[in-house]
């Protein structure tokens, strides 16, 4: 049970650490600090969008339209860490 606690916790913070890498150059992108068209950039932001979309899709169809602002990539970073979190107590409680 430990070792799928850890697997689990490992995919978590893969998942979690690619959302802020893709919202990082997204605000890198939207500040004009980094421009659009520089292809090393774009490339791997448009990879990282096509990882996360599928998990932020679902999330997006639940979540009230708030304009601009998407609170999708915030909603499944808690998510993730209520997953592991139920996950630890259940293996401390086994």
């Amino acid at each position: 049970m430990l070792a799928l606690l850890q697997i689990v916790d490992m995919i978590t913070t893969a998942i979690i650490m690619i959302v802020i890498i893709q919202f990082v150059i997204g605000l890198l992108f939207a500040f004009n600090v980094v421009s659009p068209s520089n292809q090393f950039l774009s490339q791997v932001y448009q990879s990282l969008n096509a990882l996360l979309e599928p998990i932020l899709r679902p999330i997006r169809r639940f979540m009230p339209d708030t304009g601009a602002i998407d609170f999708s990539p915030m909603v499944l970073i808690i998510l993730l860490n209520i997953v592991t979190i139920i996950l630890g107590n259940l293996a401390v409680g086994l």
